[in-house]
């Protein structure tokens, strides 16, 4: 088995109902959150992730009916270390959940500011959701 993801299931494990998705990043979006990337460029990337979380997820599950609670969102953001806001940067992929699920999408959310991401990715965000069958 390859240790590195090739296919949506490889992102993704199930435990009982509910699913952990390996974290991910926006295509395109590269580099250091501080006074000189604005907010909301960033914002934007926690957008464009959220999109290709809910592809994994599609793929996954075939459905989006199956979905019962989107649980658990973490955000993790390349920051200088004196950037003190990483949660406005993941807004964007928490506005999409609660857009395409409802009152089921609002999650618990856990925003950090990391020092270095993979290939320098402005944003990664993993998360847990329910599902049922």
């Amino acid at each position: 088995m390859s240790s590195v993801p090739d296919a949506a299931s490889d992102y993704v494990q199930r435990t009982g109902n509910l699913l952990f998705f390996a974290g991910k990043g926006p295509r395109g979006s590269t580099g250091t959150v501080s006074a000189e990337v604005r907010v909301e460029q960033t914002y934007q990337g926690s957008g464009k992730t959220g999109l290709i979380l809910l592809a994994v997820l599609r793929t996954k599950l075939g459905t989006f009916a199956r979905v019962t609670r989107i649980a658990k969102v973490i955000g993790m953001v390349n920051v200088v270390p004196d950037f003190g806001d990483p949660p406005k940067v993941s807004n964007d992929c928490s506005d999409l959940s609660v857009e395409v699920f409802g009152d089921p999408g609002r999650h618990t959310r856990t925003p950090a500011g990391i020092g270095s991401l993979r290939r320098q990715i402005i944003v990664e965000i993993e998360s847990i959701i329910e599902v049922t069958g």
